[in-house]
């Protein structure tokens, strides 16, 4: 399995209708994907207070890389990753995303 972070860093001016708006989408768009398990998204609540920078982020758990790997190359995705990134400090610059090969 592969959990697929993302962590975004949203500009300032972004309201919340706009950052929920895109990650509704995202979520809608892989649940309907062959190979995706789970959609979860929210805010950041930094109960540690160690990610003051990332407002709001998603997980996707995948059943391999090649589930993965559809998800990437879909043009919905492209076209939503591209409305993600336009809404984030520094375009893809303000997204983390880590991949977890869960075993």
């Amino acid at each position: 399995m592969i959990l697929h972070c993302v962590f975004c860093q949203f500009g300032e001016a972004v309201s919340r209708v706009e950052r929920e708006d895109v990650l509704k989408a995202l979520a809608e768009f892989s649940r309907g994907l062959d190979g995706v398990l789970a959609f979860d998204w929210g805010p950041n609540r930094d109960f540690e207070r160690k990610s003051q920078a990332y407002s709001d982020g998603f997980v996707i758990r995948f059943s391999d890389r090649a589930a993965l790997e559809r998800y990437a190359e879909h043009p919905t995705h492209l076209q939503l990753g591209a409305q993600l990134c336009a809404l984030c400090v520094g375009g893809g610059d303000g997204i983390a995303v880590f991949d977890l090969e869960i075993p």
